[in-house]
């Protein structure tokens, strides 16, 4: 379809983390400057490099999750469905009274279903041991952990939703991509309201070991409150994380004939790829730069309008270095003076939910005027000379805020958020 001049905007937020389930408690967390990383306690951990994470205590039941919910969906679908849930309660929409093909859903995901797949596995293999596995053993909920597409159909069920369905996976990108890709099909005309946001609940044997090969995850288990540590001299490595965030995404003169409360308008999305390497990232940080440009320049913003960068800030050393090179060539002299941060020392990296998390935080930023800090950010790497607000929040003008991602296979994407 043709691209129209819609505007895009959030009116509602759900938001499963670490350290805060719900929106309120999130945002505490956050302007505590608290850390919810600690040594994993959802199963034996001890043969890892790695044995830190940052869980999130979450019951289903006590969110309302039925018995056979429960029974069905993965911990990443039950996460999504339950920030939905909350995302739509607080936009105050009534989608009973909206056109329900006019409803549509995308969330993002970089692993899906990993944790019931993982736990399947181990009981058609008997824990691994035959090679030829016996599906008899097999959960009839099977199928829907191995197609990812299940996680946007379990959204789309719980909030009535029939227009279009996706799941955008793009690695540590899917969040934000996720996000951005609903944002087009509401300016397209395709939708007048998306459900869009991501999930990942990647915390089992199977990431933990993929991510010690490569030992992309911090071996600083014997100080779990302190293990991620983004942008510091002393970092060695990020900490995995889970979660969801959900929004309400409405086309801004819909939201605002029905008297819907706007938390901030989604101005511009970009994404790049580096088409470089798996894991590797250039020094220049030319791609995320390049999409940082293309985000403002769709937002009609200069650099020099920036109050805040939500840093990926995953705690590697390569890619801090890489976005501290990045957010400096795409603002110039203005990166300077613009606080930039890693919510990712609190709440860790949940992988493909992490970019949604982060946008929650900008858009809770943009409403109360607080930029969330870098945590454990005590000895500041030369390399990374920007201002990272370490430690403690603080009080801020923030009307437009870029956030980025950066994920394995050269992925960039940026955001810009406008009050």
């Amino acid at each position: 379809m043709r691209r129209t001049n819609r505007r895009v905007v959030i009116t509602g937020i759900g938001v499963i983390s670490p350290g805060g389930i719900g929106v309120k408690a999130f945002w505490q967390l956050l302007t505590d400057g608290r850390t919810a990383t600690r040594l994993i306690t959802g199963f034996d951990a001890s043969p890892f490099r790695s044995r830190v994470a940052a869980e999130a205590d979450f019951d289903p039941a006590a969110h309302g999750l039925t018995p056979q919910e429960r029974r069905r969906m993965d911990r990443a679908a039950q996460f999504a469905v339950v920030a939905a849930r909350e995302a739509v309660a607080g936009s105050g929409i009534d989608l009973s009274a909206t056109d329900p093909a006019r409803t549509g859903v995308t969330v993002g995901s970089a692993v899906g279903c990993t944790m019931s797949l993982e736990r399947e596995y181990v009981v058609v293999s008997d824990g691994g041991r035959k090679r030829l596995v016996d599906h008899e053993y097999a959960v009839p909920h099977l199928y829907d952990y191995l197609v990812p597409g299940s996680l946007a159909a379990e959204v789309a069920w719980a909030v009535g939703a029939e227009g279009p369905a996706a799941v955008v996976s793009t690695g540590c990108t899917s969040g934000l991509d996720a996000v951005g890709h609903a944002v087009e099909l509401i300016r397209e005309g395709s939708a007048d309201v998306m459900v869009a946001g991501a999930t990942d609940a990647p915390i089992s044997p199977i990431t933990l070991a993929c991510f010690d090969a490569i030992k992309a995850t911090t071996p600083r288990n014997d100080d779990p409150e302190h293990a991620s540590r983004p942008f510091d001299r002393t970092r060695n490595g990020f900490v995995l994380g889970e979660g969801a965030a959900v929004f309400v995404l409405e086309e801004r003169d819909s939201a605002l004939r029905r008297g819907a409360r706007i938390l901030a308008e989604i101005a511009g999305f970009a994404a790049r790829c580096n088409a470089y390497h798996m894991t590797g990232l250039r020094a220049d940080g030319n791609e995320m730069a390049a999409a940082i440009g293309a985000a403002l320049d769709e937002a009609r913003l200069d650099p020099g309008a920036v109050d805040y960068v939500n840093a990926h800030g995953s705690g590697t050393r390569q890619n801090d270095r890489h976005e501290t090179a990045a957010v400096k060539l795409a603002l110039g002299h203005h990166a300077w003076d613009t606080p930039m941060s890693s919510i990712k020392s609190m709440v860790g990296h949940s992988l493909g939910a992490i970019g949604s998390i982060e946008i929650a935080a900008c858009v809770l930023a943009i409403q109360h005027q607080v930029v969330p800090p870098t945590a454990n950010l005590h000895e500041p790497d030369p390399e990374c000379d920007l201002d990272y607000v370490p430690v403690t929040a603080r009080d801020h003008q923030t009307d437009v805020v870029v956030s980025v991602g950066s994920g394995f296979g050269g992925f960039q994407s940026a955001m810009v958020l406008t009050s």
